[in-house]
């Protein structure tokens, strides 16, 4: 691969993966579009990149379906390699989660994706080599309680990304899902959880607890996976012992990985 002819765009590039994948891409000589609701995020990430490399910022909210639209036409340059990889959380149980939730994360975690490769796939087709990189998650493989809305969105993304796959095999377009384990990001302290609860705090450490790979280590398999053109790519040891087991056991996993995860 020889990053110095590419371009890359990453969406939720303020924090996380996001923020690491930059850094590595940047590093390789690739230019950069940096896309990110919150703009003093983005501009903070923008401002740690120095090199010769080009960086072009843009605060985008990934809901937002005209502006996704529009998006292409507003670059100073195209990508060739798409990373959606914005993305948030929502805990609690199905009955607790609010409809106003859940479709939220939906909007973002599901059809952002969605909407970002429909404006950016008719680009994509005309270089000579392209990357679709979509984030999912080790909840895209596994499916815990507590877990429907974000699941039914990694899941969901896990799908559409290998139905496009098959219908873009016979272009230059290279589809690639990554299923993160437990990659140390901010998403457990920018989730949200059900009005009223009692042990959201709890929770929260209980999910940071969890987030124990460096976003740098993550993003580096990334591109790696890119370089040897792999379908899908599994990161860290929770996410392959987890896709072992979903693979050996699919009706009995849950309960399972429950005992492995018990004291």
């Amino acid at each position: 691969m020889n990053w110095t002819g590419h371009t890359a765009l990453i969406t939720g590039a303020g924090s996380g993966i996001g923020r690491a994948l930059a850094h590595a891409l940047h590093a390789r000589g690739c230019a950069l579009i940096l896309t990110e609701i919150d703009h003093a995020r983005l501009e903070q990430v923008a401002s740690e990149l120095t090199g010769s490399a080009a960086v072009e910022t843009v605060r985008l909210d990934v809901t937002d379906r005209d502006a996704i639209s529009d998006l292409p036409s507003k670059l100073s340059s195209q990508p060739t390699l798409l990373f959606n990889n914005a993305g948030v959380a929502v805990g609690g149980d199905f009955t607790a989660v609010s409809e106003t939730d859940f479709d939220w994360l939906l909007s973002i975690n599901l059809f952002g994706p969605i909407r970002m490769t429909r404006a950016f796939l008719p680009v994509l087709r005309t270089a000579p080599e392209s990357v679709i990189v979509n984030i999912s998650s080790l909840f895209g493989l596994i499916a815990p309680a507590g877990q429907t809305a974000y699941c039914a969105s990694k899941y969901g993304l896990r799908g559409f990304s290998d139905a496009l796959r098959h219908e873009l095999s016979a272009s230059t377009v290279h589809v690639m899902t990554v299923h993160p384990g437990g990659v140390r990001t901010a998403i457990a302290d920018d989730a949200r959880l059900p009005a009223g609860m009692n042990d959201a705090q709890d929770d929260r450490d209980r999910m940071n607890a969890f987030l124990k790979m460096p976003p740098e280590q993550a993003a580096l398999i990334i591109l790696d996976g890119i370089e040897r053109r792999k379908r899908r790519v599994l990161i860290g040891r929770d996410a392959k012992i987890a896709a072992l087991i979903e693979r050996i056991f699919p009706d009995s996993y849950w309960t399972r990985l429950s005992r492995l995860a018990s004291p």
